[in-house]
């Protein structure tokens, strides 16, 4: 079975898209400029060349001898050329440019006869032609220098310069685009992570400035909304408190010949109701930002541990020494004692075991049972609010369905991880996960 892609970044997808189009376009265009502009004039060029060598090859044979060697004196001075009627033979050149392929070219067509250009290599780069006249081969030649050009070096620096601007200005275009995108993204994932999304900066691109402020319309809906939640949740919890008590003062206030049995279930469902009433109460306080602060978590695990085997519990807690985290007490706190009663609650009497260690600069917290455990389609829904594997709805077996739903809340919230997992030999294991103080972070690991 094929793996799926993994998604590219945009960033670099625009990166490469932009420079392949600009190198693309750079290339097409120093092909269209060669081809056009710098083959015919080097193909004039040469031409020009080859008659100026056949003309002064031509005048020296025709000249009197006496004047012949004023003549060559002119030719080296005004146009670097030297002349011989015999010397011997030349080798083929050992490179060829392309200049010197046209110069062939321009020298065949007005000899009317192959000629080929050969080269010498002593102090300095000579190019030479034999051009036959007055029934004799005439030798004139001119150093590379006359040349003045260098056609490959210059399309080799054309390109590398195209290759970098282009890189260039493709990752100026990109990170105009990507990082508005980057800084919305972080901001949703924020917001999914349960926290309170902050604004993002307004942009000058007209597009990307309507997204900003769409985005920073509905932060502000989120920002009311979670307000609204908590200040709710408080309020309702808070109201009902007062026809609790009202209630719990009548049951007390019943005949003494009532059926006992359905006064004790109305104290037993009172009961529910208020603890019910009171973890709602705990949730919009605990749901509020909580300043965090440097918590020796060592030091938390052991009081909670002594609490629990106070109230007749087995417990065993084995914390690394100092280890501390930087953390909202309060939310802390609530998460730990919630996962606590939840494995006290179905461990059946048998004894827990607190265990905190370091991982990857975070510390990692674990809680174990030997419960019957949670089958594994059920280890995530047991995170919903209210629902519980007990079917019954019975607080006394399934407990209010609420104990893992704060936990989630409360982890999503602050930006810890929560998951459970099956214990080996059974029973279940609660994970939390959460960062490491900065001085924790800066002391090796163990």
């Amino acid at each position: 079975m094929r793996s799926p892609r993994q998604p590219r970044s945009l960033f670099y997808s625009t990166v490469r898209t932009v420079a392949a189009a600009l190198l693309v376009f750079q290339i097409v265009l120093i092909a269209a400029t060669v081809h056009y502009v710098m083959l015919p004039m080097a193909q004039r060029s040469a031409d020009d060349l080859a008659a100026l060598m056949i003309l002064s090859a031509k005048t020296w044979v025709e000249l009197p001898p006496e004047t012949r060697k004023d003549f060559e004196l002119e030719l080296i001075h005004e146009h670097q050329f030297m002349l011989f009627d015999d010397a011997a033979p030349l080798p083929d050149r050992a490179f060829t440019l392309p200049y010197l392929v046209l110069l062939d070219d321009a020298l065949s067509a007005r000899l009317g006869e192959p000629v080929s250009v050969k080269m010498t290599d002593l102090d300095t780069v000579w190019f030479w032609a034999e051009i036959p006249a007055g029934g004799k081969l005439i030798r004139i030649g001119f150093p590379r220098s006359r040349l003045l050009t260098d056609p490959p070096m210059m399309l080799l620096l054309a390109l590398i310069a195209t290759v970098m601007l282009s890189l260039l200005t493709a990752y100026i275009l990109a990170r105009r685009i990507t990082r508005p995108l980057a800084h919305l993204s972080q901001a949703a994932q924020r917001i999914g992570a349960g926290g309170i999304p902050e604004y993002l900066p307004a942009n000058d691109v007209q597009e990307l400035s309507q997204l900003a402020t769409a985005f920073n319309q509905m932060a502000l809906q989120v920002r009311e909304l979670l307000a609204n939640r908590t200040t709710l949740l408080s309020g309702i919890s808070h109201d009902l408190r007062t026809p609790l008590a009202r209630m719990r003062l009548a049951v007390e206030m019943l005949p003494e010949n009532s059926d006992t049995k359905t006064v004790e279930r109305l104290r037993r469902d009172i009961e529910n109701m208020n603890v019910l009433i009171g973890e709602f109460l705990t949730l919009s306080r605990d749901l509020q930002q909580e300043a965090p602060e440097k918590i020796d978590l060592a030091a938390m695990l052991g009081e909670l541990a002594e609490e629990k085997h106070a109230q007749g519990a087995q417990v065993s807690c084995h914390a690394l020494p100092g280890l501390s985290v930087r953390a909202g007490p309060l939310a802390l706190h609530r998460v730990l004692q919630n996962l606590l009663g939840n494995a006290f609650r179905y461990s059946d009497g048998k004894p827990v075991q607190i265990e905190a260690a370091c991982r990857d600069k975070e510390a990692l917290i674990e809680i174990l049972d030997r419960g019957p455990g949670i089958p594994p389609q059920e280890m995530e829904k047991v995170f919903r609010p209210f629902y519980r594997i007990e079917s019954s709805r019975n607080a006394d077996t399934g407990g209010s369905g609420l104990g893992l739903a704060i936990v989630q809340q409360l982890c999503t919230a602050n930006g810890w991880q929560v998951a459970l997992r099956a214990r080996d030999g059974g029973g279940t294991v609660a994970e939390l996960s959460l960062p490491l103080s900065e001085s924790q972070q800066e002391q090796p690991q163990r």
